[in-house]
């Protein structure tokens, strides 16, 4: 090789090492929240997500899904052919219940283990997460119809994965997808127009019909869907082959070409007299999704926390090699202060992750947290989704040139970063869904105020929730506000459980540059006195 060739001033790949183990927070977050037991599984997970699974994310993403409408014969067959990458993440994440494991082992810190699993997995690669979310909160839904759910629940929480096209007569293993919304509707599915007829041809069951906008993983074996029936909105399971071994008559129109998320199907897809199985109460379909909503929009809080430190770790691996003007870029003030800010943003995500599991560990038990895990999620989705998407372009702009390439794996989160602030429920529908939740569960908000105040002694945050309370009881222009008011809500509880949790300089640094303000709008902007330091040797990668 010439000389001219020769590399230099290039960071070694960061690989071969365990992703779970290197990261502070997480581990103390799974001690604490209360799932150490599931510590030893943890590092399996993260050995494998810090070695071999780096190299499946970015072949599954080069090697996009394809769509066989037809076989050579002209047969409709409707299957989505993957990369066999993609297939390796499949199955590393159903080996290790990451769709499942609270339904398999419902014991205290289950939903805090298999959140931390599928947050570290997740930095592989985004795209197996939507499948597996699904059949996650497919499970609980289900459960609203028990006949449904004992018929079917055993695949679901298998521990197998078997991607062929057949019935589920002939499978270990399923997986649950979900096709809800419409071109005239969107996040409005009460604008459905799919219709659903009652028929008694091959047992009593309903036939489908019409068209849906969005069907993502659609090579799943089961699908939750909405349609109309005389009573209204109802919910439906519709499998991929009818009970009787025939296809069902479910066909993909296209696959959709995406922004990001790219190893991921999703489709287009037209029901055609679909056989169908009703779940929960007929014209009662929204109230029947509602729980497999709020387990989704969990995922997409994880999702959110985990492409912050999965930028967080690439940006301090990068500039900790990297030279620039003298000295290394890590060595440059104005880059620490970058990287201090994007790891306080990251610890604060992956904390509040962790204790958005634990309630959902406790709702089990307690109607309290159940309240709290409703109205907490949907805040928390709406803030952590929106920071998610300028922390991923910080991240990628500590990389200078290098991370817009798509060899970079920050090109790949950049066009990720937006997905779980648009999946169920855009900044707009969450904030007016947290108003509704406030508005029909009052007591809620209380709860909410509440795990806030368990920051005993910080008047700040105190204030900060007096005012939030002045804010709501202001109704007159709520809903213009809405954003500001849950953007405050999101950043009082992320500042009370830094103060309770994180190491003191952190706590500190996150509630002066962010309830109260004292920092520019742009991340790097942290106040004179802030403690660099601590933050970033909290952040560094432990391997």
């Amino acid at each position: 090789m010439p000389r001219t060739h020769e590399v230099l001033n290039q960071p070694p790949p960061l690989a071969d090492f365990d992703l779970f183990a290197s990261d502070r927070a997480l581990v103390d977050a799974v001690r604490r929240e209360g799932a150490e037991w599931a510590i030893d599984r943890l590092h399996t997970v993260g050995r494998i997500a810090g070695g071999e699974a780096i190299v499946w994310g970015t072949q599954a993403n080069k090697h996009t899904p394809e769509l066989r409408a037809f076989d050579r014969y002209g047969h409709r067959v409707d299957e989505v052919e993957y990369h066999p990458a993609w297939h390796m993440l499949m199955r590393t994440a159903v080996e290790h219940g990451l769709h499942a494991s609270p339904w398999r082992e419902p014991k205290p810190g289950a939903h805090v283990a298999r959140a931390a699993a599928f947050f570290t997995l997740a930095q592989t690669d985004a795209g197996f997460g939507c499948p597996i979310s699904m059949t996650y909160s497919g499970v609980p839904a289900l459960r609203a119809t028990p006949a449904l759910a004992r018929r079917w629940e055993p695949q679901l929480t298998s521990l197998h994965y078997d991607p062929r096209n057949r019935p589920a007569t002939d499978k270990k293993g399923a997986l649950c997808g979900m096709a809800m919304t419409e071109k005239q509707g969107g996040s409005d599915v009460r604008a459905n127009t799919t219709r659903a007829t009652r028929t008694t041809k091959t047992g009593d069951h309903w036939e489908l019909t019409g068209h849906k906008w969005f069907c993502s993983a659609p090579m799943c074996d089961v699908f939750l869907t909405l349609a109309n029936t005389e009573r209204g909105l109802t919910c439906f399971l519709v499998p991929r082959w009818r009970p009787d071994g025939v296809k069902n008559a479910m066909h993909i129109m296209r696959l959709k070409d995406k922004l990001g998320n790219r190893s991921n199907a999703s489709s287009e897809i037209e029901y055609d007299g679909a056989y169908a199985e009703m779940v929960g109460e007929e014209g009662r379909g929204v109230a029947t999704i509602i729980e497999m909503v709020s387990h989704t929009r969990l995922d997409c809080t994880i999702g959110a926390a985990a492409g912050m430190r999965l930028g967080v770790m690439q940006a301090m691996h990068h500039a900790s090699h990297r030279a620039a003007f003298g000295k290394r870029l890590v060595d440059h003030p104005l880059m620490q202060n970058v990287l201090a800010d994007l790891a306080l943003e990251s610890e604060a995500a992956t904390m509040t992750m962790g204790r958005l599991a634990r309630a959902y560990d406790d709702a089990q038990s307690s109607t309290e947290a159940r309240r709290f895990a409703r109205l907490a999620t949907a805040v928390c989705k709406y803030w952590l989704c929106k920071r998610a998407v300028a922390h991923a372009a910080e991240a990628l702009e500590c990389f200078g040139g290098n991370g817009y390439v798509e060899e970079s794996p920050m090109a790949r989160l950049y066009r990720e970063a937006p997905l779980n602030g648009i999946w169920e429920g855009s900044g707009n529908v969450i904030c007016l869904d947290v108003l509704r939740a406030m508005q029909k569960d009052p007591p809620s908000v209380q709860l909410f105020f509440d795990e806030c105040l368990q920051a005993r002694g910080e008047a700040h945050i105190a204030e900060a929730v007096k005012e939030i309370g002045r804010e709501l009881g202001e109704i007159a222009d709520i809903e213009l506000r809405a954003r500001r008011v849950v953007e405050r809500m999101a950043l009082t509880l992320q500042a009370s459980l830094m103060v309770r949790h994180a190491p003191r300089e952190l706590a500190d640094a996150f509630v002066v540059s962010r309830p109260q303000g004292d920092r520019g709008l742009a991340f790097g902007t942290l106040p004179r006195g802030t403690a660099i330091d601590p933050i970033l040797e909290r952040a560094a990668i432990i391997r």
